[in-house]
């Protein structure tokens, strides 16, 4: 039996699988609120013990580098050791990799209605992918292409330094470099990007921000807030914000398929991107994506797609254990 998890500062995620022609099928999953454990390993033992199950292979995909089988959780206080897991767990193999590598694994487990389509590239699009997440960070992830299968490759490519291209852009860049420092592209795409890119745009002049906005930011969740108002067109602060977050976006996203050359796609995954699908589909994003000067016309040739299922992740993990499983490990 197979079992993934998703590990997050906010929850841990755990689902049971079965193998059936060579596909994940789910058995039982649940959600662990991350903090109200010491560690991974309280969690697992939880799980398997409430479900009866008998888990030979395990993988868990966890934001942060993994190296060497180990990985400190970028927003949870734990070290996590995949030799240790398995030892105490008693399970014959266990795998860590990071998040977004897990979301590329996943990718080969999702059916077509679980993506939307901003451009569609070539028919015949073959070759490296990759993948563009904005969520409570930022993850990027590349997929190799061997000539028969595609590959995931982890990636920290969110935290490389954030690259203006028009004035309003340099202009932010020096905003952000003021209370930053040094300036990721995770400071502009990521829920705390868009709460950034809001500020800047308030602060800099660039429209009112009424009692009642002044109010929710303070008492929920800004990027929320932010993304809620911008598409109901409520605060046009918050609709500037936004269509900033996504013109960004497709740049980064730009810059990433260019690097990896992926001419088999790009996919654009993460909590936020399902939330906003309207103001990605509106142009801005591709507009940014494909302003690349003389490689415009290599990147027309990219299929674009937005990842709907949130359960990417998960399946991903499911889907390296089983590939674990299959080579003897």
């Amino acid at each position: 039996m197979i079992l993934a998890g998703d590990i997050g500062g906010t929850n841990t995620r755990l689902a049971s699988y079965d193998v059936k022609n060579k596909r994940l099928t789910p058995r039982v999953e649940e959600t662990f609120p991350s903090r109200d454990y010491a560690g991974l390993a309280e969690i697992v033992r939880r799980f398997v013990s409430a479900h009866g199950l008998h888990v030979t292979h395990a993988c868990f995909g966890a934001a942060g580098p993994v190296l060497n089988g180990v990985v400190k959780t970028t927003n949870l206080p734990w070290v996590i050791d995949a030799q240790q897991l398995a030892q105490q767990l008693a399970i014959r193999s266990v795998g860590l990799i990071n998040d977004l590598e897990s979301n590329a694994y996943g990718i080969a487990e999702l059916r077509p209605e679980d993506f939307a389509i901003l451009n569609e590239g070539r028919s015949d699009a073959q070759g490296n992918a990759a993948i563009i997440a904005a969520g409570t960070g930022l993850g990027e992830a590349g997929l190799y292409w061997d000539g028969i299968r595609h590959c995931p490759f982890a990636t920290e490519g969110g935290h490389a330094d954030f690259g203006p291209n028009n004035e309003l852009q340099l202009e932010l860049l020096r905003y952000l470099f003021k209370e930053f420092g040094h300036v990721s592209w995770e400071w502009v795409l990521s829920g705390l990007g868009l709460r950034n890119l809001y500020k800047f745009l308030r602060d800099t002049g660039r429209g009112e921000e009424p009692p009642w906005l002044a109010q929710e930011l303070r008492e929920r969740d800004p990027g929320a807030v932010i993304t809620q108002a911008a598409l109901g067109k409520r605060s046009d602060l918050c609709v500037q914000a936004l269509h900033l977050f996504v013109s960004l976006y497709g740049a980064e996203g730009g810059n990433l398929a260019l690097k990896i050359k992926a001419t088999g796609g790009l996919y654009v995954g993460g909590g936020i991107a399902p939330k906003i699908l309207s103001t990605l589909q509106d142009g801005t994003f591709m507009e940014a994506f494909l302003a690349k000067g003389r490689m415009r016309p290599l990147l027309e040739t990219m299929p674009v797609r937005v990842i709907l299922n949130d359960k990417t992740a998960l399946l991903g993990a499911g889907r390296y254990a089983f590939l674990k499983s299959l080579s003897g490990a």
